[in-house]
């Protein structure tokens, strides 16, 4: 069945879509009361995040837009050192969506959110003129420890950096699935609150986190650089890219330094914990590629630098332009 503009009337027709999908697969008790508000228990201490996904395609190797909304706005909560607990989710559907698509993506943020541990709890529909596309927008809520200070400021001379995994894996299925280039490069989409929760109990004095998306590794390091007043040195032996991807950017002129993830993070951490870090990654699910890729060095502030392979000095600015294909 085909999305009409019906189901945008708030008459029996978005009462049958909210009933038979989203009610059906986001099912629990606070959004059964489906009140305009929800209510649920609080922190004195809380971090809210919002984001918006138009990807195309929808479904991809490794995911779709469903699971991508959910993992986006679990893992922004996470890398601030929240723990992630609810999540609302709105729907724009263009005239002509399918509803076997809007039944398979709803499907994927359920299991998605229970993989993380969090509850949707809210969400709208708006149905609106177009050629089938879908489109989510999502807000989340997580509790911070009174503890937790957690932030791109904290940075400093001696701090470890560690990357969770392999570097543009989600770029680069998002963009063969648009070019049709065969290959089995999977994208990374993946909730990193178990990882963020196990390096904020580790004992790990972590300074800083930032999930890896769009802009990529170079950009996020800039920001922290900029925020830190600080040097940031990385090894790009160090720096994990499968062979699968490192041979796409060869063939498309990419750089995995500025390609976007959606399952991987960086994390800044006092260097003395480094190797305590980096086996605590490597024991959490998404981590069994992690590294520790370079340290805050002393050097001009603001500046990132790169270790070249071939024994250079490479300057890491922040991403210019369009990093191409939109990838969330």
């Amino acid at each position: 069945m085909k999305i009409t503009m019906t189901h945008g009337s708030g008459g029996k027709a978005t009462s049958d879509l909210i009933a038979n999908i989203f009610a059906k697969h986001f099912q629990n008790p606070v959004l059964a009361k489906m009140e305009d508000s929800a209510v649920v228990p609080g922190a004195a201490t809380l971090a809210i995040t919002t984001d918006s996904f138009v990807v195309t395609p929808l479904f991809f190797n490794g995911g779709d837009i469903g699971k991508l909304a959910v993992c986006g706005t679990v893992n922004d909560l996470a890398v601030s050192g929240a723990v992630p607990k609810y999540l609302t989710c709105g729907f724009i559907l263009e005239e002509g969506a399918e509803t076997e698509d809007l039944e398979k993506i709803a499907v994927s943020m359920a299991e998605t959110a229970e993989e993380a541990g969090v509850v949707i709890v809210a969400g709208d529909t708006k149905v609106v003129e177009g050629s089938g596309g879908i489109y989510i927008n999502t807000s989340g809520v997580g509790f911070l420890a009174d503890s937790c200070c957690v932030s791109a400021a904290n940075c400093a001379e001696g701090d470890a950096v560690l990357l969770s995994g392999n570097l543009g894996d989600h770029h680069a299925a998002i963009l063969s699935a648009r070019m049709n280039i065969a290959n089995t490069i999977q994208s990374d989409c993946a909730p990193l609150n178990d990882m963020t929760a196990a390096l904020m109990k580790s004992g790990v004095r972590v300074k800083a986190m930032r999930d890896v998306t769009r802009g990529g590794l170079a950009t996020v390091l800039n920001e922290f650089a900029a925020a830190s007043q600080c040097c940031i040195l990385l090894n790009e032996e160090r720096i994990p890219v499968s062979e699968q991807v490192r041979g796409f950017c060869g063939i498309l002129g990419l750089d995995p330094l500025y390609m976007g993830n959606e399952g991987k993070m960086v994390a800044v951490v006092a260097g003395e914990d480094a190797q305590k870090a980096l086996n605590c990654m490597k024991n959490c699910k998404y981590g069994e590629n992690a590294a520790v890729i370079g340290e805050v060095a002393s050097g001009e502030a603001e500046t990132v630098l790169l270790n070249t392979l071939i024994g250079g000095i490479r300057i890491l600015t922040e991403l210019y332009g369009e990093g191409l294909p939109r990838i969330c």
